[in-house]
């Protein structure tokens, strides 16, 4: 086999992964929605009609935006074999302080914005370096350690926010932050191209955020010799480190960024929609960027496929309800299909991709003496 038909065939093993997992989750969740005396069909029909509208793929985008990030910042440890677990509390602390930042300054428009991205992505980076340090110095397992974190950032925050309980009016979220510190929706980009967007939905600016940091991520891991370092390192680090990159450095490097882009997650409800923190607040995107790293196989392209399908999902599932089809529970079940299905995709296409490997090495070595004879 050439080496432009094994191209070609990774390329197709590793787009059927995600798409396998994307069917089964159907044909599950349809099964289900049968056993509970639901029409699979109606179910699906609805979905569609409500999910194609102009405002809810607004919503849709919406939600993928941070899931996208999220799926980034994950994506970014996995690539050095680590599992940076405490995604959650990273950019649920870094979206509190940033807005308590965000809310005793003043000044103008663009550097307001400025300065609460880079607190967030400081508090993110240093809450994040804290379970590197562990690791690199004494050997704890980032798993362990960034889970115990998530606890006691999510409960620092709830702490800091019971805190400012009042009797009275029962104010649990922080001040607003001021106009400046907003940023401007893109409506009219879409509008370009569409009717006018209604029923109150807006576009976020922070769309360009996401696609800066996708970029720079595909740069970073591409284009650059740290990325080549932490690529080989999440490969093979004893023949990394035996080459001559620093592996302990690697890991804070690659922890301490991880940390800093989860902590712009929050970012898009802050600036974008609520400019408080409160329970209002999105919760549970760090966990799902998990699932979405997965899915789009820690990707640029992959994980804006991914972030697309979860937030497609959770803007077109309350039609259910609405509708009478199916509880919207449904699409909680069809998460977690995917993501396990995701799972066992990239099992086997690896499994299939190490075969090939192998085959072609095989191929690719003289098996007689004539050959060796003939091939000096």
């Amino acid at each position: 086999m050439t080496a432009a038909r094994r191209s070609r065939s990774e390329l197709l093993l590793g787009f059927a992964a995600p798409v396998a997992a994307v069917l089964i989750a159907l044909v599950v969740a349809s099964i289900v929605l049968m056993i509970s005396g639901s029409n699979p069909l109606d179910a699906w029909a609805s979905m569609w009609e409500f999910g194609t509208r102009l405002e809810t793929s607004v919503d849709a985008i919406n939600r993928a935006v941070p899931l996208y990030i999220a799926g980034i910042a994950v994506a970014l440890g996995f690539r050095m074999n680590l599992f940076n677990i405490g995604v959650e509390g990273q950019y649920i602390l870094a979206a509190l302080v940033a807005t308590e930042v965000g809310t005793k300054i003043d000044l103008p428009g663009p550097l307001h914005v400025a300065v609460i991205v880079l607190v967030a992505m400081s508090v993110g980076a240093a809450w994040a370096a804290v379970p590197a340090i562990l690791k690199v110095t004494r050997g704890v397992n980032e798993v362990i350690a960034t889970i115990m974190l998530n606890a006691i950032g999510v409960s620092f925050v709830a702490a800091e926010l019971l805190g400012r309980w009042d009797s009275a009016g029962q104010d649990t979220r922080t001040a607003d932050i001021g106009e400046s510190g907003h940023v401007p929706g893109i409506n009219w980009l879409l509008e370009i191209f569409t009717r006018d967007v209604g029923k109150g939905r807006e576009l976020y600016g922070f769309l360009f955020v996401a696609i800066a940091v996708g970029i720079g991520y595909h740069v970073l891991l591409t284009r650059t010799v740290f990325g080549y370092d932490l690529r080989a390192s999440g490969a093979n680090p004893s023949a990394a480190e035996a080459s001559g990159v620093p592996s302990k450095r690697m890991i804070l490097a690659a922890m301490i960024g991880s940390g800093a882009i989860a902590g712009l997650i929050g970012l898009p409800d802050i600036l974008g929609e609520l400019y408080h923190y409160g329970g209002d607040f999105s919760q549970g995107l760090g966990f799902l960027g998990i699932a979405v790293a997965l899915l789009g196989r820690n990707h640029p392209g992959g994980i804006v496929a991914a972030a697309l399908i979860f937030g497609y999902l959770d803007a077109s599932s309350p039609i259910l309800e609405v509708e009478g089809d199916a509880p919207r529970e449904i699409v909680t079940i069809m998460k977690g299909v995917i993501i396990f299905a995701a799972v066992v995709a990239y099992a086997v296409t690896e499994r299939s991709r190490r075969r090939r490997q192998v085959a072609a090495a095989a191929d690719a070595v003289p098996t007689t003496s004539t050959e060796i004879g003939a091939n000096p």
